[in-house]
């Protein structure tokens, strides 16, 4: 009976072993793949949301602006009688 215990005690740890041994693959691995995307995608010249947000921005002021002095453009030259040559 003891030896059968021996026998149980030395497979539950020869399990628990190996299941650490594959939880170090799992997360070296995961390591591995998130070190190798993060390469890929700095090689991709990718812009973050931060950038496209602020072009974005800057683009929706420029448009405004344009609509702004399009406008007041229009008002000097609807003033004016003579047209400009």
């Amino acid at each position: 009976m003891t030896t059968q215990n021996r026998f149980f005690d030395d497979m539950s740890k020869l399990m628990t072993n190996a299941m650490g041994v594959a939880q170090g693959a799992r997360s070296e691995a995961e390591t591995a793949m998130k070190g190798w995307i993060d390469r890929w995608l700095a090689d991709r010249d990718f812009v973050t949301r931060e950038e496209f947000e602020a072009v974005r921005e800057m683009a929706i002021k420029a448009r405004t602006e344009n609509s702004e002095l399009k406008a007041r453009l229009d008002a000097l030259e609807a003033g004016r009688s003579t047209p400009l040559a």
